[in-house]
């Protein structure tokens, strides 16, 4: 377990790098960046970012990538959350921002970032019995969430930011009260889906999280220094300041920094449309935000309470897969992938753990239906909110079990991050095998059989006799050769010291 972690947060507004060191079971943080950015205002109506917003974005983890510079991949992790999400043609910008930082990006779902938010949150305040709601205002994005103790119940992330909004309805920092009224209205109709449930659900306390509340709140405390949190009374006392000032430069609050000014009055109508639609009357704040649920979540993985771990045996359940047999599948692609890890470039944990959830999860797609229950299962694994994985995560889990039986497809491996847009390859096909042999779903143990490379080529040897021992495996076999060899790719097989198939 490394003694150092770090956890970086490339949010739509701002950028944050946090490090913390983790001692006797509890995260001491020992250095804080932070920057704002605003990558939400760099992304145009047809989803590329602009290239003035990029430098200033790849500045920033140039200067982040130097604080970084000496960590090892284990102690570090870097998200990127809405703006990220939605901008277009961005490999370029990513590839370039990884080589700045030194370590790669994983962009996270709405869903996964409100878990984030609310793990921050949870393990940054006292113990306390009942539920709360927590609310964090992003550039792009606000994620709402009902827990109880660490764990959230019931998730949201709604299409609504600072940037985003300020930008729609308060171009330049204008501000009137028809303005505001319009911007009330947008909030409300993204509010309004999700608003039963959460009323349904109930809490018994309210926390603020991230920059865009906390500067509220200080705004407040200048109205009012008796003022603690935020309150109905005093968020629509704000509103009304921004709807008489005409420019949001006019608004005389001291607190308010010159970089967060121009994007105030969206996160206010934001906030004052959730207290509105939820019947919020109080609002404490809380130090912990997405990047500290990052850096717990980093402890959970360095350990044994990996949540993706959690999310793969719940699928399991929940789509009444055969354990074991998936638990065949899976030591016998972990066991293939140790004898060509090196030969192939798959020496990274991530390429085991992929292969490991990919093997538990082939056949979710049968409770589904029998017929292409492969794709199936690549669909539900694409589309299904993960708790614990990142969007990347999930896309390489969908690709490789969508091509681990039948004509073999590489549709969509393009769409992977190198390098496992080439690493996917080797590893379908090495899940492909494992389930081809295990088609009996019999409890005998296979025999030893030696792997070996060359190129896009794979040898298997079997022990003399048991390819003549079991004529459908050698059929399966004959087939996958010519399924491969349409994809360029190569299966050998020998039997003893004898070419079998080839």
């Amino acid at each position: 377990m490394p003694e150092v972690l770090a956890a970086v947060d490339l949010g739509s507004n701002s950028f944050h790098l946090v490090v913390a060191r983790y001692s006797h079971g509890q995260l001491v943080v020992i250095d804080r960046l932070r920057e704002m950015v605003c990558l939400a205002a760099g992304v145009g109506p047809d989803g590329r970012l602009d290239k003035q917003v990029a430098a200033r974005a790849l500045a920033c983890l140039e200067r982040f990538g130097q604080r970084l510079r000496d960590m090892h991949a284990r102690s570090v992790r870097v998200v990127g959350t809405n703006a990220l999400r939605i901008s277009r043609r961005k490999q370029a910008f990513l590839e370039r921002a990884r080589d700045a930082l030194g370590h790669p990006i994983e962009i996270i779902s709405g869903m996964e970032e409100a878990r984030l938010v609310y793990s921050g949150v949870a393990h940054t305040l006292p113990a306390e019995p009942g539920r709360r709601l927590v609310i964090d205002i992003g550039g792009g994005s606000t994620e709402i969430v009902i827990g109880e103790g660490y764990e959230p119940q019931l998730l949201e992330s709604l299409k609504l930011g600072c940037v985003s909004m300020s930008l729609r309805f308060f171009p330049d920092g204008k501000l009137s009260a028809r303005r505001v009224e319009r911007a009330r209205l947008a909030a409300r109709v993204e509010i309004e889906p999700v608003q039963a449930a959460f009323l349904k659900r109930g809490w018994e306390r309210v926390v603020g999280s991230s920059g865009t509340v906390r500067a509220i709140g200080e705004c407040l405390q200048e109205r009012d220094p008796q003022t603690t949190g935020v309150s109905a009374a005093g968020l629509e006392g704000l509103i009304e300041d921004m709807a008489r000032a005409g420019n949001v430069r006019e608004l005389g609050y001291k607190s308010l920094t010159d970089e967060r000014r121009p994007v105030f009055p969206g996160g206010v109508v934001i906030l004052g449309e959730l207290f509105e639609a939820l019947g919020i009357e109080q609002l404490r704040m809380a130090e912990g935000a997405l990047r500290d649920g990052l850096l717990h979540d980093m402890i959970g993985r360095l350990t044994d309470e990996d949540p993706r771990e959690r999310t793969v045996s719940s699928m399991l359940k929940r789509y009444h897969v055969d354990a074991e047999q998936a638990a065949r599948v899976e030591a016998t692609a972990l066991e293939f992938l140790g004898q060509v890890a090196t030969s192939w470039d798959l020496d990274d944990p991530q390429a085991e753990l992929a292969l490991k959830w990919a093997a538990r999860l082939h056949e979710i797609g049968l409770d589904v239906a029998h017929s292409g229950y492969h794709r199936h299962g690549a669909y539900l694994l694409e589309n299904a909110d993960l708790p614990g994985f990142a969007r990347e995560e999930q896309l390489l889990l969908a690709r490789l079990v969508g091509a681990h039986r039948k004509k073999l497809s590489l549709a969509g491996v393009e769409d992977l991050i190198p390098p496992w847009d080439r690493r996917a390859i080797y590893l379908m096909l090495l899940l492909r095998v494992a389930v081809l042999l295990h088609r009996g779903r019999t409890t005998t143990a296979l025999p030893p059989i030696e792997l070996a490379t060359r190129g896009r080529t794979l040898e298997l040897r079997f022990p003399a006799r048991w390819l003549k021992d079991n004529p459908l495996s050698v059929e399966d076999l004959q087939l996958e050769i010519e399924n491969l060899r349409a994809q360029g790719l190569k299966l050998r097989v020998y039997s003893g010291n004898r070419a079998a198939a080839a």
